[in-house]
């Protein structure tokens, strides 16, 4: 109705932006694909060594991405637009800091996803360039490999959050993912995997002190400092590692190392003359003045959400489900406490119970067919441990309202929920099965087919 009165003038196919198509037989290699993975995958993944089983998730990754991605358009294709970031690269040229000191100053001038970006995109893409491989295939091939690693880093963080188990049944939910259709191909697969990888080497280093400690947790700090560079809409992303770190319990070391590594990269860009508030207010000024700024923000306040079920899968739909209606066993939490531990609580109840504080990791395995949910069948036997993963989807998904409900991000959003959409799929694991799993599947083929998206 919107869209016949002329209110979504610029989205053709509401939620989504995007064009219907008719699907094409080019879909059926990354059918086959599916099919083999769906019936061969979680059997690998429980079987392999969990090094061999991180690896054989990451090459199913990429490939269910650029098989999706090669029958459509092409790998490389969205970042021939030029409204895209390589657009810019000859106003960089050979002065990468006499660029960045100017670039507020210089961002009416630029391209759609320049203006509405922090400068770190483009300097990524130039140095790329710089190495000798620029072009749109090169920046596609970085963006793609860097989103699917992502499946690595976040099963790492569940293992050191939930344990091994919980990792394992995770990894063919993260490697099927529908949200593949834009991590193959836009920028923010990069952002989706420099934000996993920050919160992995977190928590990865986060329990041992010394100078490890230190060193992990500068590491961290300096690929979280960098996502509020990379795009404004990544700052509730950092809600995701502290509330990773609470639930492993982090050292003083780890944070210390973190908080230096963060500081480190602010500091190089105030250095090199960009102020981070002053490219958020120049960014708002050019949102305002864009035709994205009239869509209608009770509508999308909704179908922004739409858009994220279905990067996430009916799967994730169905665990989230299952969270829920764990979490609403949750007494009241006294007003003292601090936010972490109330979504860690959530996370805590996903078995049907509330985990003390100080119990360890390692938990009883308890059949979700004994206790009572919506979805009213037997999911099988699933392990949730102290804190488990619903905190780290609580995290994210508590990231993700906060965006919607700014108002700022009115559309066009596919992309910008993949960072957030790697961690919420992670409630899919609450539902295990081969038929939820080609769910998943068959939502990624259907998006690609029907919908000819930019990117």
């Amino acid at each position: 109705m919107l869209h016949g009165a002329g209110v979504l003038r610029i989205d053709h196919l509401p939620p989504l932006h995007g064009h219907l198509r008719v699907p094409s037989a080019a879909l059926l290699p990354p059918l086959a694909f599916a099919a083999l993975a769906v019936a061969a995958l979680p059997a690998l993944v429980t079987r392999l060594r969990f090094g061999a089983a991180l690896l054989v998730a990451y090459g199913a990754a990429l490939a269910w991405a650029v098989l999706l991605a090669s029958s459509g358009e092409g790998l490389a294709w969205p970042f021939t637009h030029r409204q895209e970031y390589l657009a810019v690269l000859p106003a960089v040229g050979g002065d990468p800091l006499g660029w960045l000191a100017s670039f507020t100053e210089r961002l009416p001038a630029y391209p759609t996803h320049v203006r509405g970006h922090p400068p770190l995109p483009v300097l990524v893409l130039w140095v790329l360039a710089r190495v000798g491989l620029p072009g749109p295939l090169p920046a596609a091939l970085l963006a793609v490999a860097t989103g699917c690693s992502a499946t690595v880093a976040v099963a790492l963080t569940v293992r050191r959050v939930a344990g091994e188990e919980a990792a394992r049944r995770a990894l063919p939910y993260l490697a099927l993912t529908p949200a593949a259709v834009w991590i193959a191909t836009t920028m923010d697969a990069f952002f989706a995997g420099v934000g996993a990888w920050g919160v992995a080497l977190l928590v990865r280093g986060g329990t041992g002190g010394g100078l490890p400690g230190v060193l992990y947790g500068a590491a961290a700090g300096v690929l979280l400092g960098a996502l509020p560079y990379l795009s404004y809409g990544l700052v509730p992303y950092l809600l995701v590692p502290v509330v990773a770190a609470v639930a492993v319990r982090v050292t003083r070391a780890a944070v210390v190392g973190c908080l230096v590594g963060a500081a480190a990269v602010t500091a190089a860009f105030a250095a090199g003359g960009f102020r981070w508030p002053a490219g958020v207010a120049a960014t708002h000024v050019e949102w305002a003045a864009d035709p994205g700024a009239a869509r209608p923000y009770l509508y999308f306040l909704v179908a922004n959400l739409a858009v994220l079920a279905l990067l996430t899968g009916p799967a994730t739909a169905a665990g989230l489900a299952v969270l829920t209606d764990r979490a609403a066993a949750v007494p009241a939490v006294p007003v003292g406490r601090t936010v972490a531990r109330r979504v860690i609580a959530v996370g805590r109840t996903i078995a049907g119970r509330v985990v003390p504080v100080g119990r360890t990791v390692a938990g009883p395995v308890i059949p979700v067919s004994r206790v009572p949910n919506r979805l009213g069948a037997a999911a099988g036997p699933v392990r949730w441990p102290r804190g488990g993963v619903g905190a780290l989807v609580a995290a994210a998904a508590v990231a993700v309202l906060a965006l919607d409900v700014s108002g700022v991000t009115r559309g066009e959003v596919e992309r910008i929920w993949v960072p957030y959409a790697v961690w919420i799929s992670l409630a899919a694991t609450a539902v295990p099965g081969r038929r939820w799993l080609a769910a998943q599947a068959a939502i990624g083929l259907l998006l690609q087919g029907l919908v000819l998206s930019p990117w």
